[in-house]
């Protein structure tokens, strides 16, 4: 599933700020009862986060490629390393009848 919409984020933020803020008023004020309600709110609303839409965090998918198409992209890597191979002759080649084009025989300066 997909990351938490930013109207869940906000509600989130807005939630632990009242509380947080509510929890440490009431001990301020000497209430206790009123600051154990938020630290329960808050300590509901931790347990309840894997609950709201898209917070869970799925593993990705595993690409997993079976046996056929190993052996086809191991063929396919193997015929291009065949070519690159071959090209690098003729390149090879081509430089050495270049080479032997340019010498000149010694006796004719």
């Amino acid at each position: 599933m997909s990351r938490p919409s930013m109207k869940w984020r906000v509600a989130a933020a807005a939630f632990l700020i009242i509380n947080v803020g509510g929890a440490g008023f009431a001990v301020a004020m000497g209430q206790w009862e009123h600051a154990a309600v938020h630290f329960g709110l808050l300590i509901g609303g931790y347990l309840m986060w894997p609950l709201v839409p898209g917070s869970r965090k799925d593993d990705p998918p595993q690409a997993e490629l079976s046996d056929e198409r190993l052996n086809y992209l191991q063929q396919s890597v193997d015929a291009v390393a065949l070519e690159v191979e071959r090209l690098g002759e003729a390149q090879r080649y081509a430089e050495k009848l270049r080479a032997q084009k340019t010498e000149k025989p010694e006796g004719e300066r």
